[in-house]
């Protein structure tokens, strides 16, 4: 695991958010602890956004009162939790394997027992992680309310650890479990006792884990995994997540579109925006004539139809809106 210290993030940074939402020096300390390091591993390379870069975006962020923010892997990269896609880092450029489809998940007893036996071993990591500084810092934008609505792509609960309230899960969560027959739903916490004590040989313990997650295993290992049924009509359990070939809910989608058209800008943070549902939020702020800025290292699929792109490490960056004393215009 690698960390970096970013000396453009100061110490008046940290006091300034401690000050504005609490009023006790542990609540600093926790902050100042938990968010002033960023792990590193799992982020591809890039370069520094330029000054003239950040500050278009201070302005962009100034101008528009209240912001829907679409957010993607690459905000939770920092984390320590992998994406797909990054170059070099991403599970795609490290292995050969892909994402469970959900027809497969559905159809097949033995993926779905691979499934579990992996995500098994790999929850006490993955379920640990810690929101970063910019889960920190759109915590604080929406406590002022300039954060109107948090979509985010992301299934691992960190913008809700970080405290956001106003958070639409586009693809679910990873913390919930639902029952393909009944839509029973327990806690993914809760299932992971069972699991213990079905499987007492087993030990959930790695350092390697995927973005769902996953992580690797033996086949002896698979084969010998004992997964629950439910426990309400025996049916089929699965992770409360949209599996790719699965579809976002008509109601989710229509509450996205709602606040895209009712706050006024839509900032986009740490993703490609490679999924249709993803970019279709885009196209729906595009619709309703919404100004559109991004940050992300690489290209995005909407690069050609916005009005701002910020090529760079929302960690990196979005403090350096803070340092520009955006907050003035807040408090």
């Amino acid at each position: 695991m690698f960390y970096i210290y970013d000396k453009t993030i100061n110490y008046r940074f940290f006091v300034m958010i401690a000050r504005h939402t609490c009023h006790n020096a542990k609540l600093f300390t926790n902050i100042s602890s938990q968010f002033y390091f960023s792990d590193l591993t799992f982020v591809p390379k890039c370069y520094p956004a330029s000054t003239e870069d950040v500050m278009r975006l201070k302005e962009f962020v100034d101008r528009y009162h209240h912001l829907c923010v679409l957010t993607g892997a690459g905000i939770s990269t920092e984390s320590g939790i992998p994406d797909y896609r990054s170059a070099e880092v991403g599970l795609y450029a490290r292995s050969n394997r892909k994402p469970v489809l959900y027809k497969e998940f559905c159809d097949s007893e033995a993926i779905r027992k691979r499934y579990w036996a992996r995500n098994y071993i790999g929850w006490p990591r993955f379920s640990s992680l810690k929101p970063n500084i910019t889960h920190e810092i759109l915590k604080h934008l929406e406590y002022i309310g300039k954060v109107g609505c948090i979509v985010t792509q992301n299934v691992d609960n960190l913008h809700l650890k970080a405290g956001s309230k106003k958070v639409i899960e586009l693809h679910g969560t990873a913390f919930r479990v639902m029952c393909l027959n009944c839509d029973h739903k327990i806690s993914r916490h809760e299932l992971q006792r069972v699991f213990q004590k079905l499987n007492p040989s087993m030990i959930a313990t790695t350092q390697m884990i995927r973005p769902d997650g996953d992580v690797e295993l033996s086949q002896a290992q698979v084969e010998g995994f004992n997964v629950p049924a439910c426990d309400n009509c025996s049916g089929i359990l699965k992770p409360d997540i949209v599996f790719f070939g699965d579809n976002v809910s008509h109601e989710k989608v229509q509450n996205v579109k709602d606040n895209v058209e009712n706050l006024d800008a839509l900032l986009v943070l740490g993703t490609t925006l490679s999924t249709f549902s993803a970019y279709r939020i885009v196209l729906q702020a595009i619709d309703a004539k919404k100004p559109i800025a991004i940050v992300n290292i690489g290209e995005t699929r909407a690069d050609k139809c916005i009005n701002l792109k910020v090529e760079g490490r929302c960690g990196n960056i979005l403090p350096k809106i803070w340092q520009l004393n955006i907050s003035k215009s807040f408090l």
